[in-house]
């Protein structure tokens, strides 16, 4: 997983253009805002290229941005004219923080690169050690119906003024593991184009295995929406994003 994003990083904000992570930061700060939490230090996991991380800080909140790609680190921190954010490269599955924070968010279907359930269930624990007494977490992940009628064991291909790129897809429905293969043709200069390939793996998971994940984990389960709406997911929803709290108990050691 972590030389997943090397070539990709540099071209990565031209491909994800589309993608509304204003919308995503006003949906976890109206979270935030109904979870009356004290507390704006806030903790992006899987951060890329750090575009929600920066939308989330113009929101008033102090990011830590973890990320285990060096590439998409070193592209978030050029971006960023704060200079406020704490970037640590770490692997989502063994993350340390300092202390805790309010809010933990994971969006951009981080979630689904963790195939493991036994690790995500980890990651899901170290969620819980490190949010403060009933802090929010917010995270999203694409379903089974994505991965099997939307990708399908498509291939796509597609020109953007910086690279070209063919996007191979084989989904086993078995495991729920869906691998992308990624062929990068990355402008160098002039007409200069070099080759890149990458190899993404990914699982689907349905909202009951998230459900039982979470609770085994010690958080709670609140509410999941169809992506970053106010509507319920349904069996056509390819995002599903969730929320979850810290279940406050008594004697429990903080970090």
């Amino acid at each position: 997983m972590n030389d997943a994003y090397s070539s990709l990083a540099a071209v990565y904000d031209a491909f994800m253009e589309d993608v509304p992570y204003g919308k995503w930061a006003g949906f976890i700060e109206k979270q935030f805002k109904a979870a009356k939490i004290k507390s704006r230090l806030a903790c992006d996991l899987g951060c890329g290229t750090g575009r929600l991380t920066r939308e989330l800080s113009k929101k008033g909140f102090d990011m830590i941005a973890v990320d285990i790609s060096p590439e998409m680190l070193d592209i978030a921190r050029e971006h960023d004219d704060t200079g406020t954010t704490l970037y640590l490269c770490q692997d989502m599955r063994e993350f340390e923080l300092f202390g805790t924070v309010g809010t933990i968010c994971s969006a951009c279907d981080c979630i689904n690169y963790i195939t493991d359930v036994r690790e995500l269930k980890s990651v899901f624990r170290l969620v819980n050690n490190y949010l403060e007494p009933r802090g929010l977490f917010v995270f999203d992940f694409h379903t089974e119906h994505y991965y099997r009628d939307i990708l399908a064991c498509n291939t796509f291909a597609g020109n953007l003024d910086e690279a070209s790129f063919i996007w191979e897809n084989e989904y086993e429905p078995r495991s729920g593991k869906n691998s992308y293969f990624l062929t990068i043709f990355a402008k160098e200069g002039g007409e200069t184009y070099r080759k890149h390939e990458e190899l993404h793996i990914q699982r689907s998971y349905t909202l009951e295995m998230i459900k039982k994940l979470i609770q085994e984990a010690g958080l709670e389960f609140e509410a999941a929406y169809d992506d970053y709406s106010s509507a319920p997911p349904t069996e056509e929803s390819s995002r599903i994003t969730v929320v979850a709290r810290e279940k406050f108990c008594p004697g429990k050691h903080y970090e």
